[in-house]
């Protein structure tokens, strides 16, 4: 098979390589799609986690081509996604060769089936769904009068959606790409604002409708937005931490927290999510489609990650197999 191979820090290429086999409970997926994420940029990279070479790719959709031992034939020809992480705590796209090849292997026990009909580079982001799925559980929304979100790429838009859905009355996002600010303000956005060029951060947020918030969810991966949204949190209002922040490491009076009894909440991947994100996008409850910013075919995959590395108005780009 060809596969885009992370061959060395900073090199991505399209090269052949060995067609995997399904073991006992494995399947082999044909993959149909596969978006590009930010995560992925940093792994290739080179980072701690994985070495080289690697394939990438968590964020994939597509058709079960062969089934292991002792695996339902039943799924052979299925369109499917799968959550990512195996028995042994490694995960598609990281530790296990991911959706940037042709074929790729996960557990089937991880499969979940989707309709003949539904569109399969959509379906390559049911991943993030499941990560915003599992982040809106851990908040535990009690409190519906307004949110304010900080990040307008997919996972902060997806959070937008989820929590107008819950019937959050108004919700503010602060991001720095116009084309994203104004998506969201299509999904139901009463308010964004614009990064670039504010100074005072709690005053440009507590000027946005719904302020104070008892729901913040930080989807940006700033230590400013961090600071900034314990600065302007309410008493008892929650914090829910979902960006990657690299380094970066707190700088904010303990007191706050304590005198204000604030919740600090972190969510990280999608465990528990998949069974209601893939619930959500059949019933087409998420605009999924319209997250998509590109496609290009699999093989122009080095063409892709250069684009999401230097873009600002992309929000995912999604690379398509050949089924």
């Amino acid at each position: 098979m060809k596969a885009l191979v992370n061959t060395a820090p900073g090199k991505l290429e399209w090269k052949d390589w060995p067609k995997p086999e399904p073991g006992p409970g494995q399947v082999r997926i044909r993959v149909a799609a596969c978006g590009i994420c930010g995560t992925d940029l940093l792994m290739i990279a080179g980072w701690r986690r994985t070495g080289f070479p690697a394939i990438p790719g968590h964020e994939w959709s597509g058709v079960v081509d062969a089934v292991g031992p002792g695996v339902d034939k039943a799924l052979a020809g299925r369109p499917c996604v799968a959550e990512n992480v195996w028995a042994d705590g490694g995960e598609v796209g990281f530790e296990h060769p991911g959706g940037y090849g042709e074929y790729l292997v996960t557990e089937a026990r991880n499969v979940h089936v989707l309709p003949a009909d539904f569109p399969l580079a959509a379906a390559a982001l049911i991943e993030p769904l499941a990560v915003s799925v599992r982040a809106l559980r851990r908040l535990r929304l009690d409190r519906r009068e307004s949110a304010l979100i900080w990040g307008d790429g997919p996972i902060g838009l997806l959070m937008l959606v989820l929590l107008k859905a819950e019937n959050v009355a108004t919700v503010s996002l602060v991001g720095g790409r116009e084309a994203r600010l104004d998506l969201a303000r299509q999904f139901g956005a009463a308010a964004t604002l614009n990064y670039h060029g504010v100074t005072d951060w709690a005053t440009a947020v507590a000027a946005l409708p719904g302020a104070r918030f008892p729901n913040i969810i930080e989807a940006s991966g700033s230590s400013l937005a961090m600071q900034t949204s314990i600065d302007v949190a309410p008493i008892e209002g929650k914090i829910l931490v979902i960006g990657d922040y690299g380094e970066a490491r707190a700088d904010f009076p303990w007191n706050t927290p304590m005198h204000h009894e604030l919740e600090v909440i972190g969510s990280n991947a999608s465990a528990g999510g998949w069974n209601r994100a893939v619930e959500l996008a059949v019933a087409g409850n998420v605009p999924l489609e319209r997250l998509i910013s590109r496609r290009l075919p699999l093989a122009a995959g080095v063409e892709g990650v250069e684009l999401v590395r230097r873009s600002r108005d992309l929000v995912k780009v999604v690379m398509e197999g050949a089924l």
